[in-house]
C-alpha cells in the first residue's frame, strides 16, 4: 500500500472542512512504512483543519496535484514535541536534500521558519 508513496516525490494530502468538503493539497513528504512527515506554514488552511479533525487521506501525485495513485485513508496529527519535529525535519532533509536546504534558508530569511507546522501522517490499513 505505501510502496507507491515511497517512490513518489509528492502526495496529495486531503483534509476536511467543517461541512465535510474535501480540500486536496500537493505536498512534499518523507518517511516510510506508513508513517510520513509533511511541513507547512503554521497558518495554512490544512493546519487549521487538522486542529479540528485528524481525518485525512493521501495519494501519490505530481507537483500540480494530478493523482498518480489511489487514495489511501490516513490520519494526520500536528507535531509539537521537539524530538518529533526534529525527526520530521531530518526525514524531509534526507529526501529533498538541496531543495529542502533552500526552503529552510528562505524560510529563515523571511522569518517563517519558526512558524512552520510539522505534520505526521499515518496510513490506515485498507480491508481487502
Amino acid at each position: 500500500m505505501s510502496g507507491e508513496l515511497d517512490s513518489a516525490r509528492y502526495f496529495s494530502l486531503t483534509t476536511y472542512r467543517r461541512d465535510g468538503r474535501l480540500v486536496d493539497t500537493p505536498v512534499w513528504f518523507a518517511g516510510t512504512a506508513g508513517t510520513y512527515y509533511v511541513f507547512s506554514a503554521g497558518d495554512a488552511g490544512k493546519v487549521k483543519r487538522l486542529r479540528r479533525s485528524s481525518q485525512a487521506r493521501v495519494a501519490a501525485c505530481d507537483v500540480r496535484g494530478r493523482l498518480q495513485g489511489d487514495w489511501i485513508p490516513a490520519s494526520a496529527h500536528l507535531l509539537s514535541e521537539p524530538q518529533a519535529v526534529s525527526e520530521a525535519l531530518q526525514a524531509l532533509r534526507r529526501k529533498y536534500g538541496f531543495q529542502m536546504w533552500m526552503a529552510d534558508v528562505l524560510s529563515h530569511l523571511s522569518g517563517r521558519f519558526n512558524k512552520r507546522a510539522y505534520i505526521r501522517v499515518d496510513l490506515h490499513e485498507q480491508s481487502e
